[in-house]
């Protein structure tokens, strides 16, 4: 409403037609583009047997945790795909926030467990490796968040409260009148937000883009197929392409690829 959020600014720079887009298309699930990447692994792989060496297993360096490196890297070299429309506008976030889910045990009765993570690029691979499991740890412990408060308040009433609630919380957020205590912990809140399917077992899929918050980008990470010497992971990614022309989005995610091929370089 004032050109002024606390977890962005107006992007700067943006053409004219760009600009009226969310004005033409004002909802993220009817702006989607899809894009496939197929990943080879291998020399993510061998890095990962020779970094490990030395850890103990629980503090074990993942292909999951190349990717979250990688993504933090490549929105370095590639900040337009770090914005995301708010309001009929687009805005530039002031931090790379990566949200992903992690199962609190591996069995099909184990709850999930969302977590949003600011990643600062100046932190070494083992720095970012070490600070996440440490996240994950307190996360795994049983120790409700400040989103798991409030969902837990707002499931106590009844639905329809509930929507009211939701509809005024969405409004005050295009507004950019959400309050930053609300918003920092709020996964939805995100730069992207990372699915790693592969770790359970299962091929990539395709994902929508929730409505409510601010998230542009979902990525889903498949499980590695192929032969030693040649495997792969697929990526699937669904895009508002909005923010950002499919050519730039495409170029950024192919800096992935590349780190991932020199994961030494991460």
């Amino acid at each position: 409403m004032f050109g002024y959020r606390p977890d962005a600014k107006l992007a700067e720079g943006v053409p004219a037609i760009r600009r009226f887009m969310p004005l033409i298309s004002p909802r993220r699930n009817e702006s989607l583009f899809y894009f496939k990447q197929e990943v080879n692994v291998e020399r993510a792989l061998e890095f990962l047997d020779e970094i490990n060496v030395d850890r103990p297993p629980e503090r074990r360096v993942t292909l999951f945790h190349l990717v979250l490196q990688a993504l933090t890297l490549m929105y370095v070299q590639r900040p337009r795909l770090n914005r995301f429309t708010q309001g009929g506008r687009i805005w530039q976030r002031d931090g790379i926030y990566i949200s992903f889910s992690a199962k609190v045990r591996m069995d099909d009765d184990a709850p999930l467990i969302t977590v949003k993570r600011k990643f600062d690029p100046k932190d070494d691979l083992l720095t970012m490796v070490d600070g996440l499991l440490d996240s994950l740890q307190k996360g795994r412990s049983g120790k409700k968040t400040t989103s798991d408060n409030e969902m837990g308040l707002l499931l106590r009433l009844p639905p329809f409260i509930v929507r009211i609630v939701l509809r005024l919380v969405m409004a005050l957020d295009n507004a950019g009148l959400l309050p930053r205590a609300m918003i920092e912990p709020d996964p939805m809140h995100a730069t992207i937000f990372m699915a790693n399917l592969g770790s359970v077992g299962l091929e990539g899929g395709w994902h929508h883009l929730w409505e409510y918050g601010n998230i542009p980008i979902f990525g889903v990470v498949g499980k590695i197929y192929g032969e030693p010497g040649a495997r792969h992971v697929t990526f699937n990614y669904s895009y508002d392409e909005r923010i950002e022309d499919g050519l730039y989005a495409a170029r950024g995610l192919e800096l992935i690829k590349e780190f991932l091929a020199r994961p030494e370089d991460l």
